[in-house]
């Protein structure tokens, strides 16, 4: 196994546990302890980790951003319970935007039942995912690669997408707050979201409950910029009131 794939192998391990130790790692990997942490120290380096006596714990900072294949194998029902939902609300022959985050791809898997979808997005990830799909047409933002993000942004994503009208625009977020709107971690990405939510005559947020509540390092939106939130589980009574009063309609699973 390459040192690459088992440092992304004990991330997942931190994600799903929280917390993990040398000694077993070394155990679990055959390697030297030694080596463990040299693995370890890596991600505490890239900021995902944080030391811990005889280990490492996760680091909890809403504004580190996982590498694109370990966001994607988190929370993967409540991803598939939104895509789903967002399914329902598209129609064939629309035309939509899709940002490059992990609940984007999911979403653009449960859209292939759909005819003469045409699909502008920022993700690589989606791009190979639909390349399958005969009566779509997909269109690429181009951009600068984001390494371990699959995305595509900057300026030039931005001028591509002012240059298109869409029926609706599909985006996600790292944190959701009743006063500090819609945000996110990473400040090429939030731009290019801004400029999606532009394009697009329903704006649609698709959002796990896990956001509710947090904030992340830089504005995308208000929550008066978007028309429909899509979440996999019935937000409480305070967010739900303040949705009614901005006449945004949310969707969550019965």
């Amino acid at each position: 196994m390459l040192a690459i794939e088992r440092r992304n192998e004990i991330l997942e391990k931190l994600q799903a546990e929280r917390r993990v130790v040398v000694s077993e790692l070394s155990q679990i990997y055959d390697v030297s302890e030694e080596t463990i942490r040299r693995d370890l120290e890596k991600l505490v380096n890239d900021g995902y980790a944080i030391k811990s006596y005889g280990g490492a714990v996760i680091n909890e900072n809403i504004n580190i951003d996982l590498p694109f294949n370990i966001r994607k194998n988190r929370n993967v029902v409540g991803k598939q319970r939104i895509a789903e939902l967002i399914s329902r609300q598209v129609n064939d022959s629309d035309s939509i935007m899709l940002d490059a985050s992990s609940t984007a791809v999911y979403t653009a898997k449960a859209l292939k039942d759909k005819k003469n979808l045409t699909v502008i997005t920022s993700s690589v990830e989606i791009i190979i995912e639909l390349f399958d799909v005969p009566d779509w047409r997909v269109l690429s933002t181009g951009g600068i690669s984001r390494e371990g993000s699959f995305a595509l942004v900057g300026a030039q994503t931005d001028r591509m997408l002012r240059t298109y009208h869409v029926d609706k625009t599909i985006i996600s977020c790292k944190g959701l707050d009743l006063a500090a709107g819609i945000t996110d971690s990473d400040e090429l990405q939030a731009n290019n979201k801004k400029t999606m939510l532009e394009a697009g005559k329903e704006k649609i947020l698709a959002v796990d409950s896990s956001k509710f509540g947090k904030t992340a390092f830089t504005t995308v939106g208000m929550l008066e910029d978007i028309t429909t939130i899509v979440t996999d589980e019935k937000p409480g009574y305070e967010w739900l009131q303040r949705f009614e009063e901005l006449g945004i309609m949310c969707i969550y699973p019965e």
